[in-house]
């Protein structure tokens, strides 16, 4: 029986495998182990050993791994490690079996006296690197009582190869003009110890140059790669070289660095040769050409040896260069998407690097009548105002023909098509400029609301036989002419104050234009600000057709840089104005008024609401308007935008009155005026508050009733005469008590025309004659009568009489309660008696006036 422990394993050193775990470095060992001999021999592959019966546990062993040295020297047999069998004594079949390059008279045996596997004969790494064992036990029967234990024999490598090249001689063609450095041949050799130990690290050296001119090293060669290359001294001497070779002895040792080693050598024959890497003429290519793809297009050759080929193209394109050097198209080319190419190509080593600069090859792509012109895309149709001159331009078609510009191919003509020309120049509505394509207005006119659809034909090739065409519409309506230029309708405004922190976008002021054109497209206004703004600190918000434009801030403000602006905004037609240009109306002039950033007064309220009568006299009181803090300073107060100018303050008290009769107010009707008050001492500091003033139903006022008047004449041609209206002589003060009247002529244009009505005070009004002549007769003109909200209309019924000469007089109309009385008639028209001195109004409310009386109204219209 063969008991072996694994302390017992190591015969030697123990070495790691990459593969299989430690190994065990075997040393020479004595030829039979001490111990008792069993059986007198050893077990050979394949022999077995009968030992007891017993079936042991099943186990797995480790795998042993064993490394021997190649080309052993010593004594045989090599006892390599002991194996480990069962110490239980067991009967049965020792068998050792190799794999299958393992021959059965292998060199390897187990003692079955030790348990030891041995070596019988030296081994060879070269020939074969390592050997897979396996021992088991086994019965009579063929099962396994103990293993299998794998056992890994590896060869240890020697160095016993020396290296060699591939060839003994090596011809090498070197081509003038390589760049020091860059490798042009690498050398081949090869060792046959193990890969990647020092047995097989190789290097390379020159040993000698010959010849030695013009230097003596004008190469040199990368001792781990074996790569050849001129060294800067050879590149800048490789013009004076001799025009037979050079040769130079090489050698390959390994051990690398180290300075044993097995060594070689052999010859390098070097050939200068001329540079062939010349530069390229540019190629033409015919763009969709016709022909067998790839199309061969330069070619390209590098004199020295092993050199690579490479090509890029800018931008990418369809080229390809060969293994030979032959330059290739491999597809068609369209000039329209890329007109020329710049190819360049590259000779390199098999590392890929370059031997020298590259070649530049230029390609241009010919071109070829493969585009018709295109024609702008058909818009709306083109206004064209009528009355407009001939010789104005309808359109320019702008063709865009994709071939190449300048040449035969995109050269364009036009013809017209439609409409047809009638007979004679008179009749022709359009001419076409064959050259530029300009279509204009013929001498033939154009009615408004007239629409024409225009056909021109564009040709290419200058309009040949061969050109390709297209047919281009071209829509033209005629419109109406816009002659009136829009007008602000107030040219100056009053100045507006701004404070220097006022945030952009505030809100400055609002103007209004007009446009009298009734076409609404005449009616769009477009505004600028044409002077005062060259910080550009304001903008303009508008709608072409509202008529309204913001002036608004766009930058802060700055009192320092500038503490007014004065700005001067334009208002033009968007549509293309037709005869005179706009007038003074056309600008409106703002001034701002920068205001230092200084904290404000505070009044007691932000907004007061008041209550009046429409009635109301002037003087009224309304209420006070006072500051928040009774102690701050004095203010000053005042009105900022009471248009219709009916309240006033009082500029210290801050006490609002009425400052006039409310003419014109209604009840119902709400009034808001903007209050101001500033500082009294600094009047930069400001602050404002709405005043809302509500219309009260004024107390009952009756209607005017109006007294029968003996007629009055007027003299035509016009004389300075007229008629008054009035109130009542028997309650002359009826009127300043219940409120003013107010009179006006009625809404017929003609009647305003004819006439005109002029206001003297709350109760009398003077009609005269508008016009310098009227027809001779009865006139009846219609008067509107107010008073207190109420209206009435009234018909003055006026003769008038051609006269050559006519003092005129004037009458009375009064209103009131009572009725009113006929006064003497004085002073000129007809003398006293006659017929038509008597003749009352069919609406008795005139009465003719004392001299006194007419001599004041005379003055009153004059």
């Amino acid at each position: 029986m063969v008991c072996v422990h694994s302390s017992t394993l190591s015969a030697g050193n123990t070495k790691a495998h990459p593969d299989h775990g430690p190994c065990l470095a075997v040393a020479a060992l004595p030829l039979r182990p001490p111990g008792p001999s069993t059986h007198g021999r050893k077990v050979q592959l394949g022999d077995m050993v009968r030992t007891l019966s017993q079936v042991f546990p099943e186990a797995q062993p480790a795998e042993l791994c064993v490394e021997v040295p190649e080309n052993y020297g010593g004594n045989f047999p090599l006892y390599l490690t002991k194996l480990p069998l069962p110490c239980e004594e067991a009967e049965g079949q020792l068998v050792l079996s190799g794999n299958s390059s393992t021959a059965a008279e292998g060199p390897f045996a187990v003692d079955p006296e030790s348990g030891f596997l041995l070596l019988t004969r030296a081994l060879d790494r070269e020939e074969q690197a390592e050997y897979q064992l396996q021992v088991t036990l086994e019965a009579e029967d063929g099962r396994v009582l103990w293993g299998p234990q794998s056992v890994l024999v590896r060869v240890k490598d020697e160095n016993d190869q020396v290296p060699h090249f591939s060839q003994a001689i090596y011809k090498v063609r070197l081509s003038q003009g390589t760049r020091p450095g860059i490798p042009f041949f690498f050398l081949e050799a090869s060792d046959g110890d193990e890969p990647g130990t020092a047995n097989s690290d190789l290097r390379f050296h020159i040993l000698n140059q010959s010849p030695a001119e013009p230097s003596p090293d004008m190469f040199q060669l990368e001792p781990q790669l074996g790569a050849l290359a001129l060294s800067p001294k050879g590149s800048t001497s490789l013009d004076q070289a001799l025009e037979r070779p050079y040769q130079l002895l090489i050698q390959v040792k390994d051990m690398g660095d180290q300075a044993s080693g097995h060594q070689s050598t052999a010859t390098i024959d070097v050939s200068i040769v001329e540079n062939t890497w010349v530069p390229l003429d540019p190629v033409h290519l015919a763009e969709n050409l016709q022909v067998p793809y790839p199309h061969h297009i330069a070619q390209v050759h590098w004199s020295g040896g092993d050199v690579h080929y490479h090509l890029e193209s800018q931008p990418p394109g369809p080229f390809d260069v060969h293994a030979e050097g032959e330059l290739y198209v491999t597809g068609e080319l369209d000039r329209e998407a890329q007109a020329e190419y710049l190819l360049q190509v590259w000779a390199q080593n098999s590392r890929g690097e370059n031997y020298t600069e590259p070649l530049e090859l230029h390609v241009v792509v010919m071109d070829e009548n493969d585009n018709a012109p295109v024609c702008p895309p058909r818009g709306p149709p083109i206004s064209i105002p009528e009355l407009s001159p001939p010789g104005t331009e309808v359109a320019r078609l702008l063709m865009e023909d994709l071939d190449a510009p300048g040449s035969l191919n995109s050269h364009v003509v036009y013809l017209l098509l439609s409409p047809e020309s009638e007979e004679g120049a008179e009749g022709r509505a359009f001419e076409l400029n064959s050259t530029s394509g300009s279509v204009t207005l013929g001498p033939a006119p154009l009615q408004a609301g007239q629409n024409v659809l225009i056909q021109v034909l564009a040709i290419d090739r200058g309009g040949a036989e061969d050109g390709l065409s297209s047919t281009c519409e071209i829509a033209v309506m005629v419109t109406d002419i816009n002659d009136h230029a829009p007008e602000f309708t107030t040219s100056q405004i009053e100045p507006v104050s701004l404070p220097e922190d006022a945030e952009p976008g505030t809100l400055v002021a609002t103007l209004m234009a007009t446009d009298a054109d009734l076409e609404p497209a005449f009616r769009l206004m477009d505004f600028a600000i044409e002077a005062g703004d060259a910080g550009g600190n304001f903008g303009l918000d508008w709608e072409p057709d509202s008529g309204y434009v913001q002036l608004r801030l766009l930058k802060n403000l700055s009192y320092e840089a500038a503490p007014s602006h004065k700005l001067v905004v334009v208002v033009r037609s968007v549509a293309e104005l037709v005869g005179p240009g706009p007038g003074p109306g056309a600008t409106a002039t703002v001034t701002v008024l920068v205001e230092r950033v200084v904290p404000p007064p505070k009044l007691d309220q932000d907004s007061y609401e008041v209550s009046v009568p429409v009635s109301a006299p002037a003087g009224s009181f309304l209420l006070t308007i006072r500051p928040s803090d009774p102690t701050s300073r004095p203010l000053r107060f005042s009105l900022v935008n009471d248009s219709e100018g009916w309240f006033c303050i009082e500029e210290f008290s801050g006490e609002v009155h009425t400052a006039r009769l409310l003419q014109g107010a209604r009840p119902g009707d709400m009034y808001t005026i903007l209050l101001e008050a500033q500082d009294a001492d600094e009047p930069m500091l400001r602050t404002s508050a709405t005043l809302t003033i509500h219309f009260l139903k004024a107390p009952y006022a009756p209607a005017p009733t109006l007294a029968p008047v003996p007629t009055r004449h007027l003299c035509t041609p016009r004389q300075d005469h007229g008629v008054v209206v009035s109130g009542s002589r028997e309650d002359p003060g009826l009127a300043s008590v219940h409120g003013p009247y107010s009179f006006a002529l009625g809404p017929n244009p003609t009647v305003q025309r004819d006439w005109h009505l002029q206001a003297l005070n709350g109760s009398h009004a003077y009609l005269t004659l508008g016009l310098h002549w009227v027809e001779p007769r009865e006139h009846v003109v219609p008067v509107v009568v107010s008073h207190n909200a109420q209206m009435w209309q009234i018909q003055v019924r006026v003769p008038s009489d051609r006269v050559s000469l006519q003092r005129g007089g004037a009458m009375y109309a009064q209103g009131g309660p009572h009725e009113g009385h006929a006064h003497e008639n004085v002073g000129g028209g007809h003398p006293r008696g006659h017929p038509d001195s008597n003749r009352h109004l069919p609406h008795p409310h005139l009465h003719p006036l004392d001299p006194r009386e007419e001599e004041g109204a005379r003055s009153a219209s004059g």
